[in-house]
């Protein structure tokens, strides 16, 4: 454990897209060809039970940001507009001095593109206004434009350029040029500290990979689920099949191996620009006092099950990598279930801001006790309110256990150290033993959510949605979508400037 060696340490959060946490049981699993991430796995306080809040971008994304549930943000699905009076990370670094940046996606909706960033690098790979708005009102409609359908799986393979790989290596870039500038500042003992969030798109689906990458695992022992197409789903899986078309395609065993070798090989593309990133920081000589946090949004079943993409609370879709690392963070694993609400008021704690300040906005709690021993005692809640739900559910995370409800369907229960790949759902079991842990959870449900009022908001909220974004589609249309600004003239070398100053200023370290 080292300190920094001057003021508050900075900050790099490496954020990915639908990795699943599975493939992270201490770091990235031994066959995954990911040698930064091990090595920064190693310096890392690892969180191998740690999960999303929601199984889909938007939703999760304004939690992770806030540290709150989408039923407190009201981003329930990936329309859902973020309000800007939200107190995020970025907001309470902010707030305590910090320079902050974003360079990648986040998936805001809404006029507000910023939420606590100063400054954001790139625009967003996703639109920002409400047209991707579900509707309960319509249960089974597929929208067929902009729901997930097979496709990505039957169209697995090599590509050395897609629209994502355009995005990430433009994230990447920009990131570290701005790690550059951040560098040239660091001999200002005027300087604030800074917060850079790093965001990729990989390894999202479309599952395309460049060859040079795919090619790592062409023998991988891994490209077959561990468990396929289940004969008899829960209601809410079947719903997931046929919102995403299933019965349209002919699914083969050889468009599953594709798109799992695509998915790792995206997972080792990432792991290039992590080492990147930390070369930067290292050749820069901010690597010692900089914080490193590196997660995900939410996971992907990738087969299991015969299920794809994420959308529900199973181990695939809802866990997610969580790795922390830098000055104040003891390496080491811990199996506690955590959350990614947690991040915020870690972030927070490890900078030294006033837990008070940031509890009031948050859901999670911070993990620094836990990275100095101490047990975690207070569960893990989820929700999920999007595309192919018909009405709310929510997810509990405790001990062994995880605890599935919708008002739609029969309730789920899995013993989650006797039965990993969720098989046996006990809340059918007659045993009294089982019978009262589900009880149990019931009422810890029943006195967290009422599920009534949720589904009533939801439908509020789609409603009023679908006719603004009707409404704005007619007649002069304004985007909400991030503009990033370049002010050319102040750039590289322009006649305003003294060459000789230009010059060393912009060389890190400085001239003799």
């Amino acid at each position: 454990m080292t300190e920094p060696k001057t003021g508050r340490p900075n900050i790099l959060i490496i954020m990915v897209d639908q990795l699943n946490g599975t493939f992270f049981p201490d770091g990235p699993a031994d066959f995954l060809h990911a040698p930064h991430m091990k090595a920064l796995a190693a310096r890392s306080a690892r969180f191998r039970n740690n999960y999303t809040s929601s199984p889909l971008c938007a939703p999760a994304r304004a939690s992770f940001m806030a540290g709150q549930l989408p039923s407190r943000t009201r981003v329930y699905d990936n329309a859902a507009e973020y309000v800007s009076s939200i107190p995020t990370f970025a907001h309470h670094l902010r707030r305590a001095g910090y320079y902050t940046a974003l360079s990648g996606k986040m998936h805001f909706v809404g006029p507000d593109q910023l939420h606590g960033f100063e400054e954001r690098l790139t625009t967003d790979i996703y639109p920002a206004d409400f047209g991707w708005t579900p509707d309960y009102r319509k249960p089974g409609e597929r929208i067929d434009w902009w729901y997930h359908n097979m496709g990505s799986v039957t169209g697995a393979g090599v590509a050395e350029i897609t629209n994502q790989m355009e995005y990430d290596d433009e994230v990447a870039f920009l990131a570290e040029q701005k790690l550059y500038h951040l560098a040239r500042e660091n001999d200002d003992a005027e300087r604030r500290p800074w917060c850079v969030t790093v965001s990729f798109t990989h390894p999202h689906d479309p599952y395309v990979a460049r060859k040079k990458f795919w090619d790592l695992y062409e023998d991988c022992p891994h490209l077959m689920p561990e468990v396929g197409m289940l004969a008899e789903q829960d209601p809410h899986s079947e719903r997931i099949l046929k919102s995403c078309d299933y019965a349209s395609f002919d699914i083969t065993d050889e468009n599953v191996r594709r798109s799992r070798q695509a998915y790792f090989a995206n997972i080792s593309y990432l792991d290039e620009k992590v080492g990147s990133l930390i070369d930067v920081l290292t050749r820069t000589r901010m690597l010692e006092d900089t914080l490193i946090l590196f997660c995900s949004d939410h996971g992907d079943m990738l087969g299991e099950r015969g299920l794809w993409f994420k959308m529900n609370f199973f181990e695939g879709s809802a866990r997610v990598p969580l790795m922390v690392a830098g000055p104040g963070v003891t390496p080491g694993l811990h199996l506690a279930p955590t959350s990614n609400l947690d991040v915020t008021p870690t972030l927070c704690d490890l900078v030294g801001i006033s837990m008070e300040a940031v509890m009031p906005w948050t859901d999670g709690e911070s993990l620094l006790p836990v990275i100095n021993g101490a047990p975690r005692t207070t569960p893990v809640l989820m929700e999920y309110a999007a595309e192919a739900s018909y009405a709310p559910l929510v997810g509990i995370r405790e001990g062994k256990w995880k605890y599935i409800h919708c008002d739609l369907d029969p309730e789920q229960l899995y013993d989650l150290e006797a039965d990993p790949r969720e098989l046996t759902n006990l809340a059918e079991t007659t045993d009294p033993v089982i019978r009262a842990t589900l009880e149990t959870f019931r009422q810890m449900r029943e006195a967290r959510w009422d599920m009534a009022a949720f589904d009533a908001a939801v439908r509020e909220s789609q409603a009023r949605r679908w006719v603004v974004y009707e409404a704005l589609r007619n007649g002069a249309y304004y985007p909400w979508d991030h503009q990033p600004l370049q002010k050319a003239s102040e750039r590289y070398m322009r006649n305003h400037m003294n060459l000789d100053n230009l010059e060393d200023s912009k060389r890190y370290p400085r001239g003799e």
